[in-house]
């Protein structure tokens, strides 16, 4: 038979495993509803509605809006960080490697939720603090993980590049105005013509030539 202090154990392991998945409950609501009205017009009692929970239940497990926005975005972040990491060091040359992280960043179509949620980051960051400090640690990893590749490449005598991270930079921020006038206006400028820009781009800031790289 299962002694007193194992079955205490064992239930309070299952209000927790309850609380984790109610809290990623919350959290994948919160996402769906910023995604419809946008961060800044988001509040608790619209995410509370799209669960059909009390304002109050949310509270218990985010003290504030801020807080369950900042777990919600986070909780987004950890989920691209990890896929970049598996494309960095995945099989292939420094050139394939690159290319990967690159279309990895692209957005699949201008309707692709991920970059959608955080052009509007963009735009609420410039007065919410708390999406300014996400929204570093998502360009950190990023511009991180084009340098490790471009490095990588270096190293091994595939790229010639003096900085590394000033041409990670550089990519970041083209790819950025680029995906923004691509979802704001697809009919100026397809995902082909977006991920050439990219491909070119890169090519140069890697000393390589642009038949290096896929599609040329």
């Amino acid at each position: 038979m299962r002694s007193a202090e194992g079955t205490a154990e064992a239930a309070r392991g299952s209000r927790a495993d309850q609380a984790d998945q109610r809290r990623a409950e919350l959290l994948e609501a919160a996402r769906r509803v910023v995604l419809e009205r946008g961060i800044s017009s988001t509040r608790v009692a619209d995410i509370a509605k799209a669960t059909n929970v009390s304002g109050g239940l949310i509270h218990y497990h985010f003290a504030t809006k801020d807080e369950l926005i900042t777990a919600m975005l986070r909780s987004t972040i950890d989920t691209e960080v990890a896929r970049l990491k598996e494309l960095v060091l995945g099989a292939g040359t420094a050139v394939e490697r690159l290319d990967r992280v690159l279309r990895f960043y692209i957005p699949r179509s201008r309707t692709d939720q991920s970059w959608i949620l955080w052009i509007d980051a963009f735009a609420a960051g410039l007065r919410e603090a708390v999406v300014q400090n996400i929204l570093l640690e998502l360009e950190t990893a990023w511009i991180g993980s084009v340098e490790q590749v471009i490095q990588a490449g270096v190293d091994s005598g595939e790229f010639t590049c003096d900085d590394p991270h000033g041409s990670a930079e550089r990519l970041d921020s083209m790819l950025d105005g680029l995906i923004i006038r691509y979802t704001l206006h697809p009919s100026v400028l397809s995902r082909k013509r977006l991920l050439e820009h990219a491909r070119i781009a890169a090519a140069r800031e890697v000393g390589v030539d642009r038949s290096a790289f896929p599609g040329a």
